[in-house]
């Protein structure tokens, strides 16, 4: 038989009471709680910057192909020209649709759909290639990469669609050895707009007095409708473009958002949202518009100017 002198002692290490069981499971219970939250806080942290991070790369991507697009517009191969000949009597190389929509095999911009996302605009650019055929020097490519070749004209055009998931994407549309295609370059898009700035200054001196959508530009070529093919293209405002102006306005795939998603996006600034947003869809965008599976998106707006010289197109 074992004796010790501390009876009381050997009692309370037998176990614990009930009081001491129940604070013991409200600390564990709070501190598993902790935890979690912590973990679901840095789940949403790390879902929101992945998103943010695809939505950067997406923008930048899209806004250089778009550049190298609109700077290839004022392309002109120096073994090509004809300086006996005038050569504004062509189409111009710039040409546009406002709030509109493209089928992939459809030629050019000659049939256009409604617009699939907020009103969102065709940029169209036409220009011819460089090197020997079939594949060219490879100094001149459309917005796919394919190579272009003299005495070919390539294209580049950029509109937005609905993929087969139904989200909306900017693509890129180009002319093949035998038919039309077109690719995505990135999702997500909320609107795409673009905006033309003339110089309607006689002479020209190269700078934009104003800048309007494709509408604008076929109402102010309206009155040359009835005049032949070669005067109207001489005369077309399209060749009176020294600049373009493009806004993106791009949402992340997953819904990570916790604030109120009320928000307003203008893709060409207070100026014009003030002035012209309501002549012109797209270029003012409110969060409270859109569907519910839209709202929690995050959002990033991505703009540029491009800038052509006097006379290029």
């Amino acid at each position: 038989m074992s004796w010790s002198p501390y009876p009381a002692l050997r009692r309370r290490q037998a176990g614990l009471t009930l009081p001491e069981m129940m604070i013991a499971l409200t600390i564990g219970l709070a501190v598993v709680l902790a935890a979690g939250r912590l973990l679901g806080l840095a789940n949403g942290a790390y879902a929101a910057q992945t998103e943010h991070a695809a939505m950067d790369d997406g923008g930048r991507y899209a806004l250089e192909l778009l550049g190298r697009a609109v700077r290839q517009a004022a392309h002109t191969d120096p073994l090509q020209l004809n300086l006996s000949a005038p050569v504004d009597k062509g189409p111009a190389r710039l040409a546009g649709l406002d709030a509109s929509s493209l089928g992939s095999a459809s030629p050019g911009i000659a049939l256009p759909l409604p617009a699939a996302a907020n009103g969102s605009d065709v940029l169209a650019v036409r220009f011819p290639g460089a090197g020997a055929a079939p594949a060219g020097d490879g100094s001149v490519v459309d917005c796919a990469g394919f190579a272009v070749a003299a005495g070919e004209e390539g294209w580049s055009i950029f509109y937005v669609a609905r993929n087969g998931s139904g989200d909306t994407e900017l693509r890129c549309k180009y002319r093949g050895a035998a038919n039309w295609s077109a690719d995505a370059v990135v999702g997500g898009v909320d609107s795409f707009q673009v905006l033309y700035g003339l110089d309607t200054d006689s002479p020209r001196d190269g700078v934009a007095n104003r800048y309007v959508n494709a509408d604008a530009i076929r109402a102010l070529d309206a009155p040359l409708a009835g005049l032949p093919a070669p005067e109207r293209n001489r005369q077309t405002h399209w060749k009176r473009v020294v600049s373009v102006r493009i806004g993106l306005l791009l949402h992340g795939a997953r819904p990570t958002r916790i604030d109120a998603a009320g928000g307003e996006f203008a893709l060409f600034g207070p100026g014009h949202a003030a002035n012209a947003a309501d002549g012109d869809a797209g270029t003012l965008v409110r969060e409270s518009a859109m569907p519910d599976a839209l709202r929690r998106r995050a959002r990033r707006l991505f703009s540029m100017t491009v800038a052509l010289p006097a006379g290029a197109l």
